[in-house]
């Protein structure tokens, strides 16, 4: 959907702007409150693929929570982040821990990564979320609404196409290196 409202802006409208943005922040305090402070981060699906993304995440914040149906993982997780609360049912980690978590990774099976990521959402949780996000496009549409009402980042992994490997692959089947390339 584009804007409604055109982006042109006339050098009065620019001056009265960066007049106004100059005085808010000549007076802004110094300090943000919490800007300053450690994201509380937690994990569904903590095993495998899961257990690296939290790793990720962990170098961001404090890990408060995690969550995996298989017992291994999550002890394994656990003995790594022990101040960690543990849950084996992520409805569960939601009811005890609303509030308490400002970010979260979902790497579970796939069929649950919407849902998951839905319910941290309406908790007001910002989410990263392993591919697929979705199963469908009902549900794509679905999170992006949620997100939007709920105002929480989201992002959905997709490393495997951000790698210098597929982009120099690429690079040189544009370029023609095997000719051209029908199927």
């Amino acid at each position: 959907m584009r804007p409604s409202r055109s982006l042109a802006v006339d050098r009065r409208r620019f001056l009265k702007a960066s007049a106004a943005a100059a005085f808010a922040f000549s007076i802004a305090p110094a300090r943000v409150w919490g800007a300053n402070e450690r994201l509380r981060v937690a994990g569904i699906g903590v095993g495998g693929k899961g257990s690296g993304d939290l790793d990720q995440a962990a170098k961001h914040g404090d890990v408060v929570a995690l969550c995996d149906c298989d017992d291994n993982s999550l002890k394994a997780k656990l003995q790594k982040f022990p101040a960690a609360a543990g849950y084996t049912d992520f409805r569960k980690l939601f009811d005890t821990m609303s509030g308490k978590i400002d970010a979260l990774t979902v790497s579970t099976a796939d069929h649950n990564h919407a849902l998951a990521a839905a319910l941290a959402i309406q908790h007001g949780i910002h989410v990263y979320v392993q591919k697929p996000l979705t199963h469908d496009v009902w549900e794509a549409r679905w999170l992006r609404d949620l997100a939007r009402k709920h105002k929480v980042a989201t992002q959905m992994g997709n490393q495997g196409t951000a790698e210098n490997g597929l982009r120099a692959g690429v690079e040189a089947i544009r370029a023609g290196a095997i000719g051209v390339v029908q199927h």
